[in-house]
């Protein structure tokens, strides 16, 4: 029997098995899609950063690197007492606007962001659908 010490485990990168799919603009520029993609590491950050290295054009079509880049004028005014509870993903760590990053369905916002952890089998999608013009 083998036995492996927590120093030994953690040395040992573990990769983990998604179904990435896109829409819109996203999904013309990829080659397909939807893949099965594998990555080193375990949570949604792991994975972007690994995709987007292979793919920066995505990377610039889906995140937005300041607040300015991730914001929009809206075509409301939003009240001054928004109802619920409202997550935003810290700057850096946001998408442009209209274009979004979904875990299993769910926005990432609403999840952990980009530490939102991943399982093998998770579906990961990248949204664009539709340019805002005029």
């Amino acid at each position: 029997m083998s036995t492996t010490t927590d120093s030994e485990s953690t040395a040992k990168q573990e990769t983990t098995t998604v179904h990435l799919r896109a829409t819109g603009h996203v999904r013309d520029a990829m080659e397909q899609s939807h893949q099965v993609y594998t990555f080193e590491g375990d949570t949604l950050r792991d994975l972007l950063e690994q995709f987007f290295d292979e793919r920066p054009d995505l990377a610039d079509m889906l995140i937005a690197e300041t607040e300015a880049e991730a914001s929009t004028d809206g075509w409301a005014v939003p009240p001054e007492n928004l109802p619920g509870t409202w997550h935003k993903n810290p700057e850096g760590e946001q998408t442009r606007p209209f274009a979004r990053v979904l875990v299993n369905g769910k926005f990432n916002e609403v999840l952990d962001g980009f530490d939102t952890k991943l399982e093998d089998d998770d579906r990961v999608s990248f949204v664009y659908p539709f340019i805002f013009c005029c």
